[in-house]
């Protein structure tokens, strides 16, 4: 068993009764699933209880695979699918952490912000994150996934659909509409500094 045996080989193995063969795969996936998982729940503690979550489904489940989509789309699935059940459960607690900075990705930087304009880069850089993070959190459960797999993780539409079981042109309208929403946010974030910058220079005249 090694890098070259495929996932579906992997799978038929685990229904035989050979319980390496999904060690193999938490092994391949453990690190992505940990990611995606970390970045929807946006907390270290919450996201390792997804993982734990995920790989106990996932082994409850894999006998009845039917391998209609590829085993990762499947895993990404119940990642999104477990962390959306946290999220939800810490709303219902009044308990959302969010402690994880926003990953500084050329996806991301779609919102169009202008540090340079703004003076101070580091301090503002730091206060955008916080918005983003928060604003990120706040996406509604249908267009957040789509965001963090599409524009954080960097997967294409289709690898979204497959993984959301969502076509391609209800990929694309839901991103659409979660970019307008963390762009609205940033905006209103830019006129409030800016509004506070004008504010300490009319105030040092």
């Amino acid at each position: 068993m090694g890098a070259t045996t495929s996932d579906a080989e992997l799978v038929e193995q685990f229904r035989k009764g050979d319980t390496r063969s999904f060690e193999e795969l938490i092994s391949r996936y453990s690190d992505k699933a940990y990611s995606l998982a970390s970045r929807m729940c946006r907390n270290q503690e919450d996201a390792e209880e997804v993982l734990q979550d995920v790989f106990t489904t996932v082994y409850r489940k894999l006998e009845n695979f039917e391998g209609k989509s590829s085993f990762s789309s499947w895993l990404y699935r119940i990642t999104v699918n477990s962390s959306l059940m946290k999220l939800r459960k810490n709303r219902q607690n009044k308990s959302i952490l969010m402690d994880d900075a926003l990953p500084d990705s050329e996806h991301t930087l779609i919102l169009q912000t202008s540090e340079t304009d703004l003076g101070d880069h580091i301090t503002l850089r730091k206060e955008v994150s916080t918005v983003l993070e928060e604003a990120i959190g706040k996406l509604p459960d249908e267009y957040r996934p789509v965001f963090v797999l599409r524009d954080v993780d960097g997967l294409t539409s289709k690898e979204v659909g497959k993984i959301l079981g969502l076509s391609i042109p209800a990929v694309k309208s839901r991103l659409h509409r979660s970019r307008l929403m963390l762009r609205r946010k940033l905006s209103n974030f830019y006129e409030e500094y800016s509004t506070g910058d004008q504010a300490k220079s009319v105030g040092n005249l």
